[in-house]
This record gives structure tokens, sequence and C-alpha cells, in this order.
């Protein structure tokens, strides 16, 4: 595997990642997806992220690109996703929808592998080097897309990066996903969320809960009696860090069984509760932003701007939360939908690297709304097309007319 030289590869294989190595290995390209799991998804699966944000704007318009509406469809297909709002999905057939559609997209695999470096020369990467069970291998590709969610591939080759607020770097706060079963209750969801977290804030009262957060998040699930939380919070971690995001696993692990123990304790609907399920790592919300052509702001997404070189659309508000502790910052987007131009998915003085995650070109406050899932997906996608136009055209990714993009992906 490592002998050949591949037209596009892609380090990571989260939402943008399976993304991108379809699009790529579909417009002809000979595509390698290397990720550090056993399985696809990123924090899909991985990471237990659930349901998908809204991707559709109050007037009903779908705002996801065209593949991310086919992994919809293929959970649909398989019995894998909630059909009232197709947002809620089960994690496990999204494992094997996504090795379905990469290996019909012809995408070559390389699970288990962990990209560990990079070989530059001027804007060139020459070469991704990732640690594998057959010890580090090298890899060549003429195009390189970065999907590794935390710029990984970009910083390795020692691209320029922001990362955190403006005013002390901080980032956002981290969050283990996990979900708890033989919840008996005769609530719906927004009626046990108010129960839960008057229990929960009596608990941290009390001194049994340490968690900072101002109050608890739930989701339904596709299963009676399970109820997925998204309500640990890590803050004031770097989670480029490895001894960082060591010590955030464990404290969100130790925050979870906080709010097992004493929800059991106190709440008649968790009698029978059982810890089913918790995330294999972290949910990272933010790290490194990779400087590109151009920097997407907070009040471009508040006035719904849109670009003539767009790759994604998407009216998820600015949903910050603190990176030091209690609350978040929700700001809605004042129109229909916002869009992200193609130039953030260019790191600056790169000559064959695309971004395909969250560390795309944009401030902190912009961030945390293009973060989704959905809207990662979409320029994920766009960023597998652009790769094969460059290969194609033998042109480096700066050089690409983004409004062909646009073109492309968007139909009206």
């Amino acid at each position: 595997m490592d002998s050949k030289i591949y037209d596009v590869i892609v380090c990571g294989g989260g939402p943008g990642g399976v993304c991108a190595a379809m699009a790529a290995a579909r417009s002809g390209m000979k595509t390698l997806m290397i990720e550090r799991y056993a399985f696809a998804g990123g924090m899909a699966t991985a990471g237990l992220v659930n349901p998908f944000m809204s991707y559709v704007s109050a007037n009903g318009k779908n705002l996801a690109n065209g593949i991310f509406n086919e992994i919809i469809a293929k959970l649909a297909e398989n019995g894998g996703i909630y059909f009232a709002d197709n947002r809620v999905f089960d994690d496990e057939i999204m494992k094997l929808v996504l090795d379905e559609m990469l290996m019909e997209s012809g995408v070559e695999i390389l699970f288990h592998a962990h990209v560990c470096g990079a070989k530059r020369s001027g804007g060139k990467i020459e070469s991704v080097s990732a640690a594998t069970k057959s010890g580090i291998q090298e890899f060549k590709a003429k195009i390189f897309i970065d999907a590794t969610g935390d710029g990984d591939l970009a910083y390795y080759a020692d691209f320029k990066y922001e990362k955190g607020r403006s005013s002390d770097g901080a980032c956002q706060p981290s969050t283990l996903c996990f979900r708890i079963g033989g919840v008996r209750t005769p609530y719906v969801m927004a009626e046990l969320r108010a129960h839960l977290t008057e229990v929960y804030l009596e608990g941290k009262a009390a001194g049994k809960i340490s968690d900072p957060r101002e109050n608890v998040l739930i989701f339904n699930t596709l299963r009676d009696e399970v109820i997925h939380f998204n309500t640990t919070r890590v803050v004031l971690k770097d989670s480029t860090l490895s001894k960082d995001l060591t010590d955030s696993e464990l404290e969100a692990r130790k925050q979870t069984k906080e709010l097992f123990t004493f929800f059991k304790e106190k709440s008649p609907y968790f009698k029978n509760a059982y810890i089913l399920k918790m995330a294999a790592q972290i949910g990272v919300r933010e790290t490194r932003r990779v400087e590109g052509l151009y920097k997407i702001t907070e009040d471009e997404l508040l006035k719904a701007k849109h670009f003539d070189d767009a790759v994604a659309r998407s009216n998820y508000p600015v949903d910050i939360h603190n990176p030091a502790g209690s609350g978040t910052v929700i700001k809605r987007i004042e129109g229909e939908f916002y869009e992200i131009p193609y130039r953030c998915l260019v790191p600056l003085d790169s000559t064959n690297l695309l971004m395909a995650c969250r560390a795309i070109s944009s401030t902190h406050e912009a961030h945390s709304s293009l973060r989704i899932m959905p809207v990662v997906a979409s320029y994920g996608e766009a960023a597998g097309i652009a790769a094969a136009i460059a290969v194609k055209e033998n042109k480096a990714p700066a050089e690409i007319d983004g409004r062909i993009l646009k073109e492309k992906l968007f139909k009206d």
C-alpha cells in the first residue's frame, strides 16, 4: 500500500473525510482514506455525537450537500434513522452504511492508522506518515485533504493556524456523550430534561456533581427507554496536547459516574437505569483553525452572507459553550442561511492541501456554528471535488475557481 502514489489522500474518516474521499473517488481519483479507528464516522460513531443538528432552513430548504443526503437515505433503508426529522440516527448502522458507501465509491481504506507526521517542500506536502500495526508508513499523493478534526496534517506540515478565542486562546469545552438505558418515564423529552435539570442542580449544590455545565442536555434515541446525554463538560483543556486529552477523558468519565449515580439515587424514573454506552472518545468541539485564503467571521454568519464561491450552507446558530465554566451563548442567524466560501478550505501558502474538517479558516465565534456534522460533511464533499479538479487540471487548489464548485454543488 505504501509503495503507491495516490491522486488524493484523505487523512481522517469523520463526516468531512468520508464525503471528501467518496467525492474524490467518484471523480476518478485513486483515493486513500487513512483513519485511526477501526471504522469511519468520527464524531458520529467514535464520539457518539447524536443527533445531527438541523440542516433544514426555516423555509424547509435542505441545506446539506449531496453525499450527506445519500448517507441519510442509506440509514433510512437500513432502519438506522428516525424518519420524523432525519436527525436521530443509529451509530452502529452508521458504521455499516459508511463501509458500504466508501467501498462502492472505490475508496481505498486504511483503518488503525494514526497520522503522525508530514514532509513539506515549499508549499507542497510531499508525503504523510501514519503509525500503523505494520509500523510507521509513508504515503504520497498529488493532493492531500486534512479531515483530522484538529488540523493535524496542516500542523505537522507547519501551516499557520489559530487556536481558541482571541482573548486567551481558550477553546470550547469538550463533552463525553453517553447513554443510559432502563429509563422509564411518562415524560416527553422536554419535561424529562426539566426534571433532570432540577435533580442535577440539587446534586451540584450538595457537592455530589462536579460538572460545570448549567443544565442537563438529553436527546431521544431509536431505542425504547434509552436516553442520550450530552451533559458532561471539561473546560480549560487543550485537546491537541496528549496529557490534556488524557485528563479530559478521565474527568469526563468521572462526571458521567457522578451524574448516573445521583440520577439513579434521586429520580424515580432511573430506578432500573444502567449505563448502556459511553463514547470511545470525548467529543472535542474546538482546537486548531488553519488560516486560509479567507477567514469567515461571526458577523458574516449572523447576517446570512452569501458568497460567489460558496461550497456549504447552514442556518445553525453561533453556539459557544463557555470555555471556562458554565453558560452557553446562542446567537441566531438573521436570514434563511449563510454560506461558507471555498477559500476557507485552502490553507495559506499551500499548493496541494485542502481542509475538510472543523479546522477550516474562521474566527472562534464563526467556528462554533460551522463545526456541526452536516456542515462539515458538505464542505468535505466540496474538498473532494476540488481535489479531483486540481489533479485533472494540474492546478493548485488556490487556482481553482470556486464558482465552478458552487455550480456543481448547488442547483438553485
